[in-house]
């Protein structure tokens, strides 16, 4: 290949302009309006707009992507994380166009992402498995039948796309009907695709990796193992390589059931299996992503791999550089640094990042999408960058990492800086005393954590005007600054907020009302949905009365925008 295009944005893109450099390859940036000034559009070879505002406009629109590859003259596209990457249509489309399709073939896309098809391949390898059902739900009825069968807890979880989105956990037989319809709502909004299945849910298990490489004709390179136990809604927040605490026979088991998995499908080019491991000592096969992750960074550190350039390497058919496991060298964490408030119970908080002094020293790397004077916008994800530390034992890591974390500053935005800085202090997360799992930052950390309350207005999208060049007709997209200044824009003051009005706290979409237009509401009671950055968040009333509606459902809602009033 010698021209990639990246479908991607922020800190993934960046990375992929990055190895692309190294590798002598010409990138190619793709932009939604928003993104306009992005760091990823800068460091790129060369960037195409995708206008539009939303992920379905831009990001996730498979025929402008294609038409910014053939206007670049790619050869190749790498779809990085979210998004597309795992989206068997567009991968099929790259290669129907006669580019190389940076990943698995899209037939291996269609049988480990669909979670049901990949049950039953890990079944057939031999790999551990708790019971789950074996075809798409049709409705909730069907999940209530298994948990009949099963008992409670259970978790309903998108059977298509990954990065925690599209699952909710189901606790008592009442509670299954509305998991059922948030899920299938969340994996819409996220992945294009509404089917759920369930399984049985394994209570605060903790989230382990293997990263694998596959050379597309059925042999498989383990590369590494990863923790990836602290998470918040099902998503993760922090990271580590190799596993702690695992025995010999543990590490042995998911290695080998990775690899049985991945050769099955002859899997080609970098991928993760995940497994959870229950306090009881119960391991059980969870997915594949079908794609490099968020986290990848940790296992390149402790291995001196480049995944991304093995992935290059792949995609070449030159297949990966390695075929032997390499031994991990010394510890390595990986912090996502989100626009989240933490002690709002990490509620988004999308603006402009008005400081920004990254961490330095031995040891230590910063993978960023956003720079000082940059945006993390509201309609994507709220991931700014991902903090790093490597040393040579888990204990030495730690204090790294806390030297780092006091070091980093942001403003402008709520960070899970505070979050970070509490956690590696924990007990819970000692070397000696290992004892977290998926639920424990809810249950155990974040009644602890203190709001910041505090976020800056985003920056506004490109206006696009049409406009005649050299006889032929144009569109030009212009900053809102640019056309203030030409008294084309007028700015407009802020109303006083009346004490009735039920505003939005975040922007985002207004997914569902969960009550009538009209009806009586007791302060505290949930009467809508909100989805911001690809999360849906519960909007509770602030007062007790009669609920008038304001903004419709399916509406792109500002922060401080008025959702109701209740007289």
């Amino acid at each position: 290949m010698k021209t990639v295009l990246i479908a991607n944005r922020g800190e993934i893109a960046v990375r992929v302009v990055r190895a692309a450099a190294e590798a002598g390859v010409r990138s190619i940036a793709v932009y939604a309006d928003q993104d306009a000034e992005a760091l990823h559009v800068r460091l790129a070879d060369a960037a195409f707009a995708l206008p539009g505002e939303t992920a379905a406009q831009t990001y996730l629109n498979i025929e402008a992507l294609l038409t910014a590859a053939r206007n670049a003259g790619a050869d190749a596209v790498h779809p990085g994380y979210g998004f597309l990457s795992e989206n068997a249509e567009f991968a099929r489309a790259v290669e129907a166009a006669g580019l190389t399709w940076i990943g698995p073939t899209p037939e291996t896309i269609e049988a480990l992402g669909d979670k049901v098809t990949a049950r039953a391949i890990a079944r057939k390898a031999g790999a551990p498995l708790a019971p789950g059902s074996s075809e798409p739900l049709t409705g909730p009825e069907e999940a209530e039948t298994f948990a009949d069968e099963f008992g409670l807890p259970i978790m309903i979880k998108a059977a298509h796309g990954g990065g925690g989105r599209g699952m909710r956990v189901a606790r008592t037989r009442k509670e299954i009907p509305e998991a059922f319809a948030a899920a299938t709502r969340e994996a819409v909004a996220a992945f294009g695709r509404g089917e759920c299945f369930v399984e049985k849910f394994l209570d605060e298990p903790r989230h382990l990796e293997v990263q694998i490489l596959g050379d597309g004709e059925g042999r498989v390179t383990v590369v590494g193992d990863r923790d990836c136990s602290l998470q918040r809604r099902n998503q993760k927040l922090v990271e580590e390589a190799p596993a702690p605490g695992l025995s010999d026979e543990q590490r042995r088991t998911i290695h080998t059931a990775a690899r049985d998995i991945c050769a099955a499908v002859d899997y080609r080019g970098a991928g993760t299996v995940e497994f959870l491991l229950g306090v009881d000592g119960t391991l059980s096969f969870c997915e594949v992503n079908t794609r490099l992750q968020v986290e990848h960074p940790v296992t390149e550190l402790v291995t001196g791999t480049d995944l991304v350039r093995e992935q290059f390497r792949i995609a070449d058919g030159l297949g990966p550089s390695f075929t032997e496991t390499p031994a991990p060298t010394g510890h390595a964490f990986e912090f996502r640094i989100n626009a989240e408030d933490p002690g709002r119970g990490f509620l988004p908080s999308p603006g402009l990042v008005t400081r920004l002094r990254i961490p330095g020293g031995p040891g230590v790397r910063w993978d960023g999408g956003v720079e000082e004077g940059g945006s993390v916008a509201a309609a994507f994800d709220s991931l700014a960058g991902k903090l790093l530390v490597h040393a040579a034992d888990r204990d030495t890591a730690l204090a790294r990492a806390r030297r780092a974390l006091a070091e980093f500053e942001v403003d402008g935005i709520a960070t899970v800086l505070p979050f970070a800085r509490a956690v590696v202090d924990e007990p819970d997360f000692s070397t000696q005393g290992f004892a977290v799992g998926t639920q424990w930052i809810e249950t155990e950390l974040m009644p602890r954590l203190e709001p910041q309350l505090k976020s800056t207005p985003s920056r506004e999208t490109l206006q696009r005007l049409p406009i005649e060049i050299d006889g032929r007709m144009a569109t030009i997209g212009l900053p809102p600054a640019f056309l203030a200044a030409l008294g084309s824009v007028q700015d407009t003051a802020p109303t006083e907020q009346d004490s009735g009005e039920l505003t939005a706290s975040t922007p985002g979409t207004l997914t569902s009302w969960l009550v009538e237009d009209g009806v009586e509401v007791e302060q505290g009671q949930d009467v809508a949905v909100v989805e911001a950055m690809k999360m849906e968040a519960r909007v509770p009333a602030h007062r007790a009365g009669t609920l008038r509606r304001v903004a419709s459902e399916k509406a792109s809602v500002r922060a401080g925008e008025v959702l109701a009033r209740i007289e």
